[in-house]
């Protein structure tokens, strides 16, 4: 018998060491990035000294917490936080949807890459890149919104980065264009997934179009907008640092509707080299995180069991 199980046992690893192989380097990358740094939390708890370093440096108990808390702008940056992110969520999704259902019609195969290019393509640019892109169109002197849409039509030019209120929809609009691509992607390949046959048996019942992706589409895909929504809950407390701080062009005049949890620590970072701090608020934005999650995912398993991550 112990023959034969160390013949199965050979035989496993024979089959599987290619897919353990190939998962190495994700998990290499997991555990460097993300799991080794995790001791470095104690510096929330510190009273940093570069002399001392981390082990060394006095403890501070929660003191470097009420930095954050106790700043009149707290209120202020968290909010936006939030706000925008779930702004983010509801418009990523919908138009992820709606871009995966739309290529999920389109037959021909040179035109569909075509499409799924185009659309994936500012997802890859960097945020810098995306930041000139805007300022194209936003420069007060030579943008193509002052230059070419406004002037012309005899309306005076618009500051664009010395007006606050136009943040909440320029930023949206920047954040969507460059991020809606992934998630079509993904939506689209659960779309594909589906069996041809439901559709079959609706068209043959009489079923429209609008109807199909009502009663089969949207309910194959509930899953995995509910699984991508989840995730995205859990980083609700963090922003695109690019988007908030390159986009922007670090604009003191817009900062009431464009400053977030990640810029204000990373000015107060670089202003007062508080490293404490910022790992307080790093802590801060994980925690937060990890019981939005667990909450979210709750409340999922009380209404669709089936839809719950865990």
């Amino acid at each position: 018998m112990d023959v034969i199980k160390v013949k199965k046992t050979l035989l496993y690893i024979r089959q599987t060491y290619p897919l353990y192989l190939m998962m190495l380097p994700g998990a290499l990358y997991l555990l460097i990035n993300n799991y080794f740094p995790i001791s470095g939390l104690v510096v929330a708890f510190k009273d940093y000294d570069y002399g001392k370093g981390i082990w060394g440096s006095d403890w501070s108990g929660l003191k470097n917490f009420e930095f954050l808390f106790k700043n009149s702008t707290a209120w202020v940056i968290t909010r936006n936080t939030i706000l925008y992110n779930l702004l983010f969520i509801a418009l990523n999704t919908v138009i992820g949807v709606c871009i995966a259902i739309l290529l999920n019609e389109v037959r021909k195969k040179t035109a569909l890459k075509v499409y799924q290019t185009v659309i994936l393509l500012p997802y890859l640019f960097s945020m810098i890149i995306i930041s000139y892109v805007v300022f194209g169109f936003l420069s007060t002197d030579t943008g193509l919104l002052n230059k070419g849409i406004l002037q012309p039509l005899g309306m005076a030019s618009v500051s664009w980065y010395n007006e606050a209120k136009y943040w909440p929809i320029i930023l949206p609009i920047v954040n969507t264009w460059k991020a809606f691509g992934f998630q079509s992607i993904i939506f689209f390949a659960t779309v594909v997934a589906i069996d041809s046959s439901y559709f079959e048996a609706a068209e043959l019942d009489g079923a429209s179009k609008l109807q199909q992706i009502w009663f089969i589409t949207l309910p194959f895909l509930k899953p995995v907008v509910i699984m991508m929504t989840l995730l995205a809950v859990g980083k609700i407390f963090y922003s695109d640092f690019g988007l908030f701080y390159q986009v922007t062009q670090n604009s003191g005049a817009i900062f009431s509707t464009t400053n977030t949890i990640d810029t204000y620590v990373y000015r107060a970072l670089t202003q007062m080299g508080d490293v404490g701090m910022a790992s307080a608020v790093g802590v801060y934005q994980s925690v937060v995180g990890f019981i939005l999650v667990l909450v979210v995912n709750l409340v999922v398993k009380k209404l669709s069991p089936e839809d719950a991550m865990f």
